[in-house]
Order: structure tokens, then sequence, then C-alpha cells
């Protein structure tokens, strides 16, 4: 039974699947990280929950010049120390970001095009870029801006001449993290709580929250027992065997929405003897299979992707066949989510020389995504049949997205949030060639590369038009499912349960936000 809450409490307690793992918002761009960021900073450009790009700490933008950007900022906007926000503190967070150490996903993917940030006056920026850069709006809004006064403040000699300033370590324990956003920071205890307070100095709507508290409860079951029982107001990624259920409770209320987030699979390519690959006795393969366009094709043909919507995630998914879900800028219709084809799939092998077929280990993570280790081992049937055998291991998310990021799986089904809603950060991170500089490929676990499309990724980036930019990242999409550089597989729908007197509009970036939930 549903524990009735007060009727006009000023706390909103929320549990999350998911814990971020710093609070520094430069830290990382995953997507835990970036949701609790959210609640203490401010970017100049904000996204509404279908990913469209609002004003922020800008209230406008506009390009003045082939490859210069020029953001005109709000005046009067309040730090949580007091401090006015102003053109020096835009200047020090972007390129605080690249001197961030040790992310496993750094935010350089946003900020590389950027060559310099001159500062016009106290409330005008200009971004330089490297030549026509029509993204940089989407871009600057993965960009939280902190108080250069706080970092510099608490930087220790060895940080205080660079642009670090404050490190990782010291803002989350509190040091330093000063924004502009919607709630202050209380305290961070890791695997236990983050405790928030509302900000009344804050420049956009006030929350109707005096206290926010989100638990993370990374097992289901509790989650959801934590919500009936009274002990949380709402949670996220409701577990899909019990959608049905809560939506029959009257004390409830759920949500959902399709996200841009993209299920798919990765495959080493390259190493030429990389590990895990059998032949159908067991022995080592002695060759790597996804070099060969015929194997990799097989595999995406071996796939029903309307099956896996259907009986595994029980119709909470969409399939998809690309990078971005229709109605979203850079989605091709010509890129369908069909082309089940086992019969096919078996040809393709046998011309590639496995007419036998061969052995491999999938692994995936549990219980990072709906189903994840669900999902993992219906993709391992289906290989099966086509004769792939395939062993599949699932790892929890703590092992098994650093073991990833060292490159020790050599085919994996993972997922990436796309919270620019549109292709070029999804090619960027996982599909261009590897270029730890250049901050290509930082999430690219198969080292695939093709120089097709990296042209076409470049020239779309080069290209001022934004419809015209548009266009060539298509292209480029194209060629990357045509070259089977990855296996799209279905884009995740994330859903919200919470108390029925409570209402959150359901976000495609699959963030929750204590801002936005609303008394009904």
């Amino acid at each position: 039974m549903l524990a009735a809450a007060p009727a006009h409490s000023q706390e909103l307690r929320i549990a999350m699947q998911v814990e971020t793992t710093s609070l520094d918002p430069h830290f990382t761009s995953q997507t835990a990280n970036a949701n609790a960021a959210a609640h203490v900073f401010s970017a100049l450009v904000e996204r509404d929950e279908q990913l469209r790009v609002i004003p922020g700490l800008a209230t406008d933008w506009s390009l003045i010049g082939e490859d210069v950007w020029e953001f005109r900022l709000r005046r009067g906007v309040r730090f949580h120390d007091g401090g006015e926000m102003t053109a020096e503190d835009v200047k020090a967070s972007i390129e605080r970001v690249a001197a961030v150490p040790n992310s496993p996903s750094p935010l350089t993917v946003h900020t590389r095009r950027i060559q310099r940030v001159e500062i016009v006056d106290p409330y005008t920026v200009r971004l330089h870029t490297d030549g026509p850069a029509p993204l940089t709006p989407i871009n600057i809004s993965s960009i939280a801006i902190m108080s250069k006064k706080a970092i510099a403040a608490v930087a220790t000699d060895e940080h205080r001449a660079g642009p670090l300033f404050a490190t990782s370590e010291q803002i989350s324990a509190g040091q330093g993290a000063v924004g502009t956003g919607p709630f202050r920071l209380v305290e961070w205890k890791r695997g236990e709580r983050l405790v928030l307070e509302r900000f009344d100095q804050y420049f956009g709507e006030k929350p109707d929250w005096q206290r926010v508290t989100i638990l993370p409860i990374a097992n289901n079951a509790a989650r959801v027992a934590a919500l009936l029982s009274g002990q949380v107001d709402l949670i996220d990624y409701v577990p899909l065997t019990d959608i049905a259920g809560l939506k029959r409770n009257p004390r409830l209320a759920l949500t959902d929405a399709v996200t841009t987030r993209i299920i798919f699979l990765a495959m080493d390519r390259h190493r030429d003897q990389p590990p895990l690959f059998t032949d159908r006795n067991g022995a080592p393969l002695g060759r790597n299979p996804f070099h060969d366009l015929r194997v990799r094709q097989a595999i995406a043909k071996a796939i029903d992707r309307r099956a896996l919507v259907e009986r595994v995630m029980e119709g909470h998914a969409v399939a998809t066949g690309q990078i971005v879900p229709e109605g979203f800028a850079g989605y091709s219709p010509a890129l369908a989510a069909d082309g089940h084809d086992p019969a096919g799939a078996r040809r393709l092998l046998a011309e590639a020389g496995y007419p036998d077929g061969f052995g491999i280990t999938l692994h995936a993570p549990r219980n990072r995504y709906p189903n994840d280790a669900q999902l993992a081992q219906a993709v391992g049937q289906m290989l099966a049949r086509v004769g792939i055998a395939t062993n599949v291991v699932a790892v929890p998310p703590a092992a098994f997205f650093p073991a990833s990021a060292r490159l020790e799986y050599s085919f994996l089904l993972t997922g990436y949030g796309i919270v620019t809603g549109e292709p070029s950060s999804f090619l960027t991170f996982g599909l261009l060639t590897w270029d730890q500089e250049r901050g290509r490929g930082s999430g690219n676990r198969g080292r695939y590369s093709n120089p097709a499309l990296d042209r076409l990724y470049d020239q779309a980036l080069a290209t001022a038009d934004p419809a015209r930019s548009e266009d060539i990242l298509r292209q480029a999409t194209r060629v990357a499912v045509e070259d089977v550089g990855f296996v799209p597989l279905l884009h995740n729908l994330h859903s919200w349960a919470m108390r029925a007197d409570l209402r959150y509009p359901g976000r495609t970036d699959e963030y929750t936000l204590a801002q936005f939930v609303r008394r009904r």
C-alpha cells in the first residue's frame, strides 16, 4: 500500500537507478553525472524536454562571422555564493573542460571546435571556432558554467595557475561546487544520498520544492518498493514488468518518453587476433571475422529488432536502423529498422569463409539500461540460429564501462544517450576514427575507422548552413550503417512513476530534474 505523503511537504524524494560518479560537471558526459549537475549548474543554452535549444544563461546568440558565435548573457544572475555571473565565469568554465583529467567520457567532444573564448564585455562572449561550426549552440548546452571565484579559491598551488582550478575530487567533496542552478548543494554521501536546497535567487522559474533528496537505488524491485511504501515520491527507470501494475494503482501516475538513447552492438575492428573468438570446436579462431563486411552484415541480418521490442522490451522501445529516432534532426526515412534475414545471414557467413560459423563472447551491462542483460541474451540466441555460437556475459555497470574503455571486450551491447538530439555527438563519440588529441572516438570501443565517414563528418561541421549540414550528417549516418560500423538495435522508452498528485514531463534525454516536478 502506498503511504500518504504530507499534503504540503516541501521536500521531494527521488529514487534513481544510476548514481552520479562525480559532482564535477566537467568530469564526464555520462547521463547520471549530467543529470545531477543540471540541478546545481546552468549552461549558456539549455534544452527543453524535446531537446530543443532554449535560452539559459545567454538570452540570445548569433553567428557574427563564419567562425564566430556571439552569446549575450543575462544580467544580474547570481551564483549560490551571491556573486554575479559574468563573461569571466563563462570563459573559465569552457577552458576548464579540456583540463579535467581521467574522464571516462570527456566533454571535450562538445568544446573541441572552440579555439578561443573572447570576452567582449562583462555580458558578452564570443566563441571563435576552427572554421564554421553550426552545432556550437547545441554543443555548448552541455557545458555547465561554474563560479570562477569559487573554483579558484580552493585551488592548490599545483592548479591555481592553470585552467583546472578545483579538482574533481574537491568539487565532489563540496569545495567550489557553486553554480547558478535552481538548487544549491547541501551534501553528497556517495552510495547514500544527494541533498539539495532550493536557491531562491535562481534566475528562472522557482521549483516547488525547498529540499530535494536523491537516493541511489539500483535494484529495480527495491526502487519500486520504495515508491509503494512512501519512502520516495518519484522513481526513474520503471521496470518493464511493473509498468502495467503501477498504472492500475490509483495512488500513482506514470509518464514516459521516446528517448534518443540508442542501444547498439559494437565490434572489435582494430585487432587482427582479438580475444574471445573461437571456431566451432572452441579453439582460438586466429583471425578477426569482424574485418569482413559480410560477417558484419550477417550479424545485422540475424537480429530481429522488432522481436526484441515486442518480446524483450514488451513494446516499450522503438526499433531502429540508424542513430536518431524519427522526428529528430538527421533522421533518414531510407534507413528502416527491418532487414531481418536469417537465410541471408547464413549465406553471407559461408561466403566469408565461415560455413560452420564461429564462437564469440558478447558482453553487456546488467541493470544499466532497461532489460539490457535480457536483450543481450536474445541477441545471442538470434546469432546462434545463424551459426554464431554466442556466450553472453552480463557485467555490473561499475565493471562493464571501465573494462570496455580498456578495450577488453571484442563484442559488446551498450548504449549512448544523444543529448544533442542529432547524429553528430554519437558519430564523434562512437564512430569517428579514434583520435585522443582531437577528442574523437572517445567511446569507440571497437576502434572502427572509416575515412569516408570522417570526411563527411568534417564537411558537415564545416558547413555554416544548418539544413545543408544536417543533410551531410544524414549521408554520414548512411555510410556508417551500410558499412556496419555498428549495429543499431533500438531506442528506449524511458518511464517515471510518481505519486498521483505529482506531474513530470517525460524527457527525451532521460533526465530526472526536480525543478520540473510539479504538484498537480
